[in-house]
């Protein structure tokens, strides 16, 4: 199954300072890039979980007897890193956001490039697509979903044509369709970012990433060995938003309590800035554009 090149590959397992006969876990698994290289710097101790909840990364799983791949959302990772018996670990790596495979594949409603039924589903056996969202959702439960995750100044405006549409002509079942109805909101010069935009928020909608992000992160530290280590790559600023301030005050909102001189304690510490990919790179491989790396350790 095709899978394009892992992004940030080099700085991101670096960042996880590896030891040759740790635990480490890639919650992101996809094509299996990052972990291939992860288990290249590991010795016959080490161990590498993986987690996908999509079943088209399942055909890609690695033979080797230091890997175990879990075909479940990252959101469980306590319970099901449990359930192998491991309570602790070395070190967390998460390339977030869509695979190239899915943006690939026509059929999965990704990509603003194809026309596909609305689906977006990273989980296929999942209940909610962006079919239900779009055609369900009322009015404001879809405005809040345009305006949070896809920050569309004109949400107001373009959920009301997308309810009129859906109640007085038909369903809007396929890209072409949504983009039809929402046409007056693309102009040409910057049609391809507004529905970008718009693809972001129902497919965050629909895989409840922002959700599963946030239970993800508050479970990290609890499973990381001291001095162990998180590195994760993000592709929007709703992401790298939560895993800075994650990073940084061990919550999302506020700050956390000081004691009396001023200061406070928090799991995690930020090693290193933030990482970028370099020009050439974003030349090799243009899902690396927007790519953020940021990397942790446990107190």
């Amino acid at each position: 199954m095709e899978y394009h090149n892992p992004v940030l590959l080099k700085e991101s397992v670096d960042g996880l300072n590896i030891k040759p006969d740790g635990v480490y876990v890639d919650v992101t698994f996809g094509g299996g890039g990052h972990s291939k290289e992860i288990l290249s710097r590991l010795n016959d101790q080490g161990k590498l979980f993986a987690f996908d909840q999509d079943a088209d990364a399942l055909e890609n799983a690695l033979d080797d007897a230091r890997f175990t791949l879990i075909h479940e959302n990252f959101r469980y990772i306590k319970r099901f890193l449990r359930f192998h018996g491991v309570k602790k670990v070395d070190g967390i790596l998460a390339d977030f956001g869509v695979s190239s495979h899915q943006f690939d594949v026509a059929k999965r409603g990704f990509s603003t490039r194809f026309e596909a039924d609305l689906d977006m589903r990273m989980n296929q056996s999942s209940a909610l697509s962006a079919f239900n969202v779009v055609n369900e959702y009322d009015e404001e439960q879809l405005k809040n979903v345009f305006y949070q995750y896809g920050e569309l100044r004109a949400a107001p405006a373009m959920t009301r044509l997308i309810v009129e549409y859906r109640e007085t002509v038909e369903p809007i079942v396929t890209s072409e369709q949504l983009k039809k109805v929402l046409k007056k909101f693309l102009p040409p010069r910057h049609a391809n970012k507004v529905l970008a935009q718009i693809y972001q928020a129902i497919r965050i909608e629909v895989n409840q990433e922002i959700e599963v992000l946030k239970e993800f992160l508050m479970q990290t530290p609890e499973l990381l060995n001291e001095q162990g280590r998180l590195s994760f790559i993000s592709y929007h600023s709703l992401e790298d938003r939560l895993v800075k301030r994650f990073i940084r005050n061990g919550m999302f909102e506020g700050e956390p309590e000081r004691d009396i001189f001023g200061n406070f304690e928090v799991p995690l510490k930020k090693v290193n800035g933030l990482i970028v990919p370099s020009k050439a790179e974003i030349k090799e491989n243009n899902r690396a554009r927007s790519a953020k790396l940021r990397l942790a350790e446990k107190r």
